[in-house]
């Protein structure tokens, strides 16, 4: 949660208010140091946290990463042979046609070539 600058005057006003002018630094310093307190505990906590339970479960994680990646491996060459076999069997009856049209076009530019040897 983010404070801006008029948040912090209404703030501000409400404990001048409420706590009086005289006793409000001294409510001010406990805040700080409170506050101060409160960061550094937390920052405590979330260190031990890290320690003690994250770190632990990235290292019981890293066997069973290993051992799921032949696994892995394994899948993505299933899909990709998936892959190449369903375009195969999509393109049976569409290439040979277009192949027989390519060989049809090279041996008519050979001919071509051919007479216009022929001709020089």
């Amino acid at each position: 949660m983010k404070i801006g600058w008029m948040e912090l005057l209404v703030i501000v006003i409400v404990a001048l208010v409420v706590v009086g002018p005289d006793k409000l630094p001294d409510y001010a310093k406990k805040f700080g140091k409170a506050l101060k307190e409160f960061k550094k505990i937390s920052s405590d906590l979330t260190s031990e946290i890290t320690e003690d339970v994250v770190k632990p479960l990235n290292e019981a994680a890293k066997p069973l990463k290993e051992a799921a990646e032949p696994i892995n491996d394994l899948s993505k060459s299933l899909k990709q042979t998936g892959k190449d076999i369903k375009k195969q069997v999509n393109s049976i009856g569409k290439e040979e046609p277009k192949k027989e049209e390519k060989e049809t076009k090279e041996e008519n530019a050979i001919e071509e070539e051919k007479e216009e040897e022929k001709t020089l």
